[in-house]
C-alpha cells in the first residue's frame, strides 16, 4: 500500500492512497473540510466526508504525472515503469506548477 498527503495551497487536503489490489482512494482531511468546505481541488471530487474510490488513479492526479520527453527521463532517472502511475506521481509531483503537491507518506506496515 503506497500513500500520498495531498496539499493544495501548502495545506494538508487529503490523503490519496493505491491499495495492495491496485485500486485508489482518496479522502479529505476532516480539518480540511470545516476548514475549507468550498476549497476542492478537482470539480470532480468536491470537499465533503466520501472517500472517492477507483480502479485507475484519479484523472486529476493523472494530469499531473509529466509527459513525453520529460516522462522519459524522469521514468529513466528514477527507474520507475511508465505504467507505475502512482509511483510516478509520488516522484515527480511534490512540486508542481499550480496549487496542488504530492508528498510521500513513508510505509510503516513493514
Amino acid at each position: 500500500m503506497r500513500k500520498a498527503a495531498i496539499y493544495y495551497k501548502d495545506v494538508l487536503a487529503g490523503i490519496l492512497t493505491e491499495t495492495d489490489e491496485g485500486e485508489y482512494t482518496f479522502q479529505y482531511e476532516e480539518k480540511y473540510i470545516k476548514e475549507y468546505p468550498k476549497q476542492f481541488i478537482t470539480f470532480t471530487m468536491p470537499v465533503n466526508t466520501k472517500i472517492y474510490t477507483d480502479k485507475r488513479l484519479f484523472p486529476f492526479f493523472e494530469g499531473l504525472i509529466p509527459e513525453g520527453w520529460l516522462l522519459d527521463i524522469a521514468s529513466k532517472n528514477w527507474k520507475i515503469n511508465q505504467n507505475d502511475r502512482m509511483g510516478l506521481l509520488l516522484a515527480c509531483c511534490q512540486n508542481c506548477i499550480g496549487a496542488v503537491s504530492v508528498q510521500s507518506i513513508p510505509n510503516t506496515d513493514e
